[in-house]
C-alpha cells in the first residue's frame, strides 16, 4: 500500500478537483452553459454573472470544499506529502478537468480550500488581503493574484514546512498562468469588475 499511496491519492484529487459544480449548478439551475456566458469559465465569479448570487457562492463553496476534502482525506490515510499531492491535483484537475477537454476553472476557490484546509493561519492572510484588494479595487482577477503572490510569503513567514511553502509557490504559479488573460486586461485597463459582465467583442468595421 506504501507504493500505492502517493499514485492513489494523485488520482483520487484529481478525479475529485475535476467535477465542474459551476457547470452542472447552472445547468440544474435552468441557466443554461456557463460556458456560454460572460469570460466561458466555469468558476465562481464567471457564475456571478449570471445574475444568482446563491448559485455563485454555492460553486466557491463547493469549488474549495473539493480541493480541501482531497488533502485532508489523502493526509489522513497516506500522510502529509499525500495531502499536499492530493490538494495539488485536485487543483489542477479543476484547471484542467478532463471532463471538459481540460477547460475548467482558474483555480482561485479550490487554493483557498486547500489553504484553509492545510495551512490556515496562510488562508487567513491570503484571504484577508483579498478581500482588502476586493474592496479596493473591485476587482476579482487583481485580488486573486495578489493574494497568490501573498500565499508563499507568508508560509516562509511563518515557518512553515519547505514542501509547504513550495506547494504554496505552486499553486500561485498556476493561478498566474490561469489568470494571463486577466493579466492582460488589467495592463491595458480593460479588466471588468466584480459583478460586471464581459465587454462582449466589438464588430468589425464594415
Amino acid at each position: 500500500m506504501d507504493n500505492l499511496a502517493l499514485p492513489l491519492s494523485a488520482l483520487f484529487g484529481y478525479l475529485l478537483g475535476s467535477i465542474p459544480f459551476g457547470l452542472l449548478l447552472t445547468r440544474l439551475a435552468g441557466l443554461g452553459d456557463i460556458r456560454a456566458i460572460g469570460s466561458g469559465n466555469i468558476g465562481a465569479t464567471n457564475v456571478l454573472r449570471t445574475g444568482r448570487k446563491d448559485i455563485a457562492l454555492a460553486t466557491l463553496l463547493l469549488d474549495g470544499a473539493k480541493a480541501a476534502v482531497a488533502l485532508l482525506i489523502a493526509r489522513s490515510v497516506f500522510g502529509f506529502d499525500a495531502g499536499l499531492l492530493a490538494g495539488g491535483l485536485a487543483f489542477v484537475g479543476h484547471c484542467f478537468p478532463v471532463w471538459l477537454g481540460f477547460k475548467g476553472g482558474k483555480g482561485v476557490a479550490a487554493f483557498f480550500g486547500l489553504l484553509f484546509a492545510g495551512l490556515w493561519p496562510v488562508g487567513l492572510i491570503a484571504g484577508a488581503v483579498w478581500l482588502a484588494m476586493a474592496g479596493a479595487f473591485r476587482m476579482s482577477s487583481l485580488s486573486s493574484l495578489t493574494a497568490a503572490t501573498i500565499a508563499p510569503i507568508a508560509a516562509a513567514a511563518l515557518h512553515a514546512e519547505p514542501e509547504a511553502i513550495l506547494f504554496c509557490a505552486g499553486l500561485a504559479g498556476l493561478i498566474f498562468f490561469r489568470h494571463k488573460d486577466n493579466i492582460a486586461r488589467l495592463l491595458a485597463g480593460a479588466e471588468p469588475k466584480i459583478g460586471q459582465k464581459k465587454p462582449a467583442p466589438k464588430e468589425p468595421a464594415g
